[in-house]
């Protein structure tokens, strides 16, 4: 008699690490930050709109990723790009090498916003980011994220 739930995981975390290992192409065992994928998953499909926060309606990806920085790691950004990335409480570096679940990614659209826009690193190249066609999942690797990727933040230890 085989226990395929070692972790004792409730049926909605089950479902998140299923789904997510899915979606990311990785094992199941590497979905474990289920607080991460509950708040991501109500989001999923959600069509873009600037300056707005209201599930299913609109979303703003800097307000996104500040509401999720908030809920599951709670700490505090302002709502902009350009405020994200400016926080003295994240580590900032530009090699994606290094790259870890909940980092947040930096974009550049145009000269006058040298940062843009936010997203966040999932696993195995997948983020999760606003596009015209709403927030989803996208592969880091499509040229429209690698031409205007900037650098990715991480928050530092607590001391």
């Amino acid at each position: 008699n085989v226990d395929d739930n070692i972790e004792k995981l409730s049926d909605e975390e089950l479902r998140l690490k299923e789904k997510y290992s899915i979606i990311m192409e990785v094992m199941p065992k590497e979905v474990t930050n289920y607080k991460l994928y509950a708040y991501v998953d109500r989001w999923i499909g959600t069509p873009y709109k600037k300056q707005t926060l209201e599930e299913k309606v609109g979303v703003d990806c800097s307000y996104f990723v500040q509401s999720l920085y908030s809920d599951v790691y709670g700490e505090t950004f302002q709502k902009t790009p350009d405020g994200i990335f400016r926080s003295k409480s994240l580590q900032l570096f530009t090699g994606r090498t290094f790259l870890k679940e909940g980092d947040i990614l930096f974009f550049r659209y145009d000269k006058t916003h040298p940062i843009s826009d936010v997203g966040i690193y999932l696993h195995n190249d997948r983020i999760l980011a606003c596009t015209s066609s709403g927030l989803n999942i996208y592969d880091f690797n499509d040229e429209y994220f690698q031409l205007r990727y900037v650098a990715a933040g991480r928050l530092k230890p607590k001391n």
